[in-house]
């Protein structure tokens, strides 16, 4: 009989364990494994891109036609305006297919930067009616640099502001007419003025392409093709400047004429087939000689015209031009310095009476929508007052036309 008072208390309960061949870390090391090749395995073999995320699926409709068309105004927001009703036949896969409309013939889709907030933003510019092709570009005048491709007399003395000049064919009738030029800036910066001004401005209005746009290329190709004459805004150093800063690429007074040199090539390499340069901004730069006066003997070398903007008073560029041989002419009014309709509206009678004194008179304003609309009211009215709308070439003697 055991003694139970003496033995060990627990002893007869106790069970020998079993001795296995693997420890239990590298149990769970072995488990841990497994399960990663299991979860690879899901993922090369199981397609299910949102990995287990609960989704839904909805039937829904297809619109017949829904055609979006984005403008950009000044403050960078943007409109969308959707034409067409919504609604389509159940199972009709092929209206589906055509919600979304090809742009026409002949048109052109471009890109804008807004310059206030960076938005990039399209629209299409309609291409000719008549399906007419594009003008070609000489490649005589061409010249090959790190910045692109800029312009140059040919080598038989053909100049790119002479080539690419819209022909002035007026009636014998109209010889003695009082002419008015009309330029719009700033083409390429916000895409609703842009845009109005491609689809709304007579062929006589010359654009004024700004450097710092995108997709310049081909809205010179389109304004060309709509026979509209080219000028290519350079920026320049104003007086306030930097606080008024036109951009990176700006000519300025305190650089060496190498500098701006290079810096004037960039803009000129920005796009092609313009007869000649307009200032963006400048006031002290075009009244500094020793600054301007470089920047003139390039232009005029080039084969290229300059345009004066008219913003300051201080301005030497009609006094430097001639010892530059650079064909130089002035703007006479800004019509929207004030852009209520009004006050655009004044200054295009304005205009007139000084064509009529002087017999040529030149404006110029922004691409901004309500001054194109103005720009082209006033535009339907000039028949019947006598006065002839012109590209701005007209203004430059044989040298620069």
């Amino acid at each position: 009989m055991a003694d139970e008072l003496n033995a060990p208390l627990g002893q007869h309960k106790r069970k020998r364990l079993l001795n296995l061949p693997v420890s239990a870390p590298q149990l769970l090391a072995g488990a841990l494994g497994l399960s990663g090749v299991v979860v690879v395995a899901w993922a090369a073999l199981v397609n299910d891109p949102l990995g287990g995320e609960p989704t839904a699926v909805v039937a829904t409709k297809a619109p017949p036609s829904t055609q979006t068309a984005r403008d950009g105004d000044r403050d960078g927001k943007q409109h969308a305006r959707h034409d067409g009703e919504a609604g389509s036949a159940p199972n009709a896969p092929a209206a589906a297919a055509k919600a979304v409309e090809a742009p026409p013939p002949g048109s052109r889709t471009v890109t804008i930067i807004d310059g206030s907030s960076g938005a990039r933003q399209q629209f299409t510019i309609p291409g000719n009616s008549d399906g007419a092709s594009k003008p070609l570009l000489d490649p005589k005048l061409i010249e090959a640099t790190r910045h692109g491709a800029i312009p140059k007399v040919g080598p038989d003395g053909v100049r790119p502001s002479v080539r690419y000049a819209r022909p002035r064919d007026l009636p014998p009738n109209k010889k003695d007419s009082p002419l008015i030029s009309i330029v719009i800036g700033g083409l390429g910066i916000g895409a609703s003025g842009t845009a109005d001004a491609f689809a709304k401005l007579p062929a006589t209005v010359t654009f004024a392409l700004a450097p710092y746009g995108a997709d310049l290329e081909k809205l010179a190709e389109r304004a060309r093709a709509d026979q509209h004459e080219l000028l290519l805004q350079v920026p320049m150093e104003p007086f306030d400047y930097p606080d008024s800063d036109p951009g990176p690429h700006t000519l300025t007074t305190r650089a060496k004429p190498q500098e701006n040199l290079d810096k004037l090539h960039w803009a000129l390499g920005r796009f092609t087939g313009y007869t000649g340069v307009v200032n963006f901004m400048g006031a002290k730069l075009t009244s500094d000689e020793a600054a301007l006066a470089p920047i003139l003997r390039e232009i005029g070398g080039r084969g290229l015209v300059f345009l004066d903007d008219g913003s300051s008073s201080r301005s030497l560029v009609g006094a430097v031009a001639p010892s530059a041989r650079a064909p130089a002419a002035r703007v006479d009014l800004v019509l929207d310095g004030t852009t209520q309709a009004e006050a655009v509206d004044r200054e295009l009678g304005r205009l007139e009476e000084m064509a009529k004194k002087r017999g040529f008179a030149i404006g110029t304003a922004s691409a901004l929508p309500a001054t194109v609309e103005r720009i082209l009211r006033w535009s339907r009215s000039l028949e019947a007052k006598g006065i002839q709308l012109v590209p701005v070439s007209s203004a430059y003697g044989p040298e620069g036309r």
